[in-house]
């Protein structure tokens, strides 16, 4: 396998990656679930209504 094509298989599993991370957030959101995240060094939960809105972009893929 040549470097570009590690690479590309990387960007594919990256962007794979962001439209599944994209849609969990979004259904969150829309059920009214809350998440946990982790910011400054400890798990944090965001109630639904605190959840970033993800782009619509990724959600409509797949």
């Amino acid at each position: 396998m040549t470097k570009e094509e590690r690479e590309l298989r990387h960007q594919k599993i990256c962007d794979g990656v962001g439209v599944a991370i994209a849609k969990a957030l979004d259904r969150h959101r829309r059920l009214g679930e809350s998440i946990a995240v982790w910011q400054d060094g400890k798990v944090v939960i965001l109630s639904a209504d605190q959840i970033p809105i993800p782009d619509e972009e990724k959600i409509q893929k797949t």
